[in-house]
Parts: structure tokens; sequence; C-alpha cells
């Protein structure tokens, strides 16, 4: 069985790999949007309006599932080590 330091460990790296894969994608989407919409916009029948809202709503969820899945477990781990 795994211990309260590991997971504590685990969960911690999770997020910052996490956290660093989110802003790469917002700055990949961010500086390169032209060139991002034009792939997508190749590859799924959509408008590029419709791309945006698309990339707004999949970094929210992503951001949303980092919190929920990684960052609240390691605070709720290092208020139980504490």
């Amino acid at each position: 069985m795994i211990d309260v330091t590991a997971l504590t460990t685990f969960l911690g790296w999770c997020a910052v790999l996490n956290l660093a894969l989110i802003a790469i994608s917002a700055l990949v989407i961010v500086i390169f949007n032209a060139q991002v919409r034009s792939v997508h916009s190749k590859l799924f029948p959509l408008e590029s309006r419709a791309l945006n809202a698309l990339y707004f709503s999949f970094l929210g969820r992503y951001k949303l599932m980092i919190l929920v899945f990684n960052l609240v477990p390691y605070w709720a781990l290092k208020i139980m080590a504490a």
C-alpha cells in the first residue's frame, strides 16, 4: 500500500506537469492561433468562431480537471500530514 507522503509527492508532480501542459497549450493557442485554427478547420468542419469557443472550453475544462483531480487532493493530503 502507498503511504501518504508518496501519494502527496505523486499528486504534486502530476499537478506540476498538468499545469505546465495547460500553460504550453494556452500559449500555443494564443501565439499560433491562425495556424492551429487552420489545421483544426481542415480536420473538422467548424467555423473559426466555433473553434475559438472550443479552445476556450477545452482550456477551462482542463483547468477544472487539474483543480479537482490534482490540486484539491494534494492540498487535502498536505493538511492531513500537518
